[in-house]
């Protein structure tokens, strides 16, 4: 509900004890005052999203206090209301900055219908304020494919579309699960409503309630002031929660309540608010297995699942990567002026082998650095990948002057010394650096090996392991998932010890 409290300024008792009463029969707070004095202390003490304001008043003029109220950085919405209204007031008040202006006596349906635009407007300007403060670079991008796989997904995400069930929408990072999300919201009914994304995984776990209730004033340390959760914004819309296993029991239990009551409470507060929105998630975890270690609560998996999508990982669907890197290259190649001809046939060999452990992303990245290393008008070729060394790039080093200059150079380099040996991960040494031929690992195997020895130094706890190394559990345990799609796994890492579970 966009418009919660409303100030009410109107000095006949009678119109305005009736005019209040409406109000509330609406569930609106209402704050009711008969002069300019009662309404500026009213004002001086909370803050309000509507002003309904009669023209004139007993120690001043209505206008006067709209002028002033537009001074405000955030000022309510403002309903000019006269008994003795003219074309001529209303043009005065609508330039003062007036939402609406009504002549009484006015029915009740026109109170009604002036409500309602007041509250979409609201809507719409919290919407657009959260997404001006929260910009993320609009992908654009569409389904690319024509494998069987692909063209399966295209007519699940049309059938689905068209409904109201929620979506969880499960696969390997890098696969595209936002990009299938905006597909369906998009072919929804929904989609000229609003499109709100949360990050579950980048959200504090101490915010996380915050960011989809909201909160009231006060309602702990740094709440200065009111602020709408994501759910609120997404009202009308579609609301698109990224990673949903990342979020915690206790906000598991509420993200429930919305799904099945379609209506919440901000935190601190009491006020309880309708809300109608599609839920769409995605994970990369087994929701499944979380649900047997007791991480994420079955009665929210199923209401999440209504609908399950499996995003299928790039290897199982190669017969595409022709296509994708041959559109990332034409997109990159506009976005930074080089004029690539095409993709050599070494380069796209190189590319068929490659595993892509994390999936289209990974080609997306892999592409890009390519067309940058790539001269104009040549092809791109295999060296410019940079699969298991560093990518090849001719540097010019501008001439000197002096042996002196020579000398201040080499000494301003700073080189780091090598690990001298790269072991598997039964700690056998499969590589001596200091070797003549040694082949150089990607660093990619190297954050492999690092990983796999950090859990043999902790006893495969990888909760202390993940704090020995500096990521987060979180992290690691998306790179495990990683191998173990991969089978790269040792045997001795799938089990999670419960002194790791005790702690998560």
């Amino acid at each position: 509900m966009p418009i919660e409290k409303i100030l009410l300024l109107e000095d006949e008792p009678v119109v305005r004890k009736n005019l209040e009463q409406q109000l509330r029969n609406r569930r609106y707070e209402v704050a009711a005052a008969p002069n300019l004095a009662g309404a500026r202390a009213y004002l001086g003490k909370d803050s309000f999203d509507m002003i309904i304001a009669d023209v004139r008043l007993p120690d001043g003029e209505g206008t006067d206090l709209l002028r002033q109220l537009q001074a405000r950085p955030q000022r309510p919405l403002i309903v000019m209301i006269s008994g003795v209204g003219t074309v001529e007031t209303a043009v005065e008040c609508m330039r003062a900055g007036a939402f609406d202006y009504l002549l009484k006596p006015f029915s009740d349906q026109q109170l009604e219908m002036t409500l309602k635009k007041a509250a979409e407007f609201t809507q719409l300007i919290k919407v657009n304020q959260y997404l001006s403060h929260n910009r993320v670079e609009e992908t654009g991008y569409e389904l690319l494919g024509k494998s069987a796989a692909i063209e399966r997904l295209r007519a699940l995400i049309r059938r689905v579309a068209r409904t109201e069930a929620s979506v969880l929408i499960q696969g390997e990072s890098g696969t595209g699960k936002e990009l299938v999300a905006r597909a369906i919201y998009e072919q929804s009914s929904r989609a000229e409503g609003p499109f709100i994304a949360v990050n579950c995984a980048a959200v504090p776990e101490n915010l996380i309630e915050s960011e989809f209730f909201g909160h009231e004033k006060g309602s702990f340390t740094g709440a200065l002031s009111k602020r709408e959760g994501r759910f609120e914004l997404a009202h009308g819309g579609t609301i698109f929660l990224d990673e949903i296993s990342e979020i915690s029991p206790q906000v598991q239990a509420k993200l429930l309540r919305v799904l099945q009551e379609r209506e919440l409470t901000r935190v601190g507060g009491d006020r309880v608010m309708k809300v109608d929105v599609r839920v769409i998630a995605t994970t990369n975890r087994r929701l499944q297995e979380s649900i047997e270690r007791k991480e994420f609560r079955e009665d929210l998996y199923f209401r999440l699942n209504v609908v399950p999508i499996y995003m299928a990982p790039l290897r199982e669907h190669m017969e595409d990567l022709p296509l994708l890197a041959n559109h990332f290259m034409q997109r990159f190649s506009r976005k930074h002026g080089v004029n690539v001809t095409a993709i050599s046939a070494g380069c796209l060999n190189a590319l068929m082998q490659h595993k892509w452990p994390v999936n289209v992303r990974e080609l997306q990245n892999v592409i890009e650095r390519a067309v940058i290393l790539c001269a104009d008008g040549e092809q791109l070729r295999e060296e410019q990948l940079a699969f298991g060394h560093e990518p090849h790039l001719a540097i010019s080093v501008p001439p000197v002057s002096s042996d002196t200059e020579v000398i201040n150079r080499v000494s301003s380099i700073q080189i780091a010394p090598p690990p001298s040996r790269i072991a598997d991960h039964q700690g056998a040494v499969v590589a001596d650096l200091n070797a003549p031929d040694a082949k150089i690992p990607t660093l990619w195997e190297i954050e492999k090996q690092l990983i796999f020895a950090a859990l043999r130094r902790c006893n495969d706890n990888r909760t202390h392991a993940a704090k020995l190394i500096g990521i987060s559990l979180r992290t690691l345990r998306n790179k495990l998932s990683e191998y173990r799609t991969l089978g790269l796994m040792p045997a001795n890492t799938e089990k999670e010890d419960s002194a790791e579970l005790a702690v998560v």
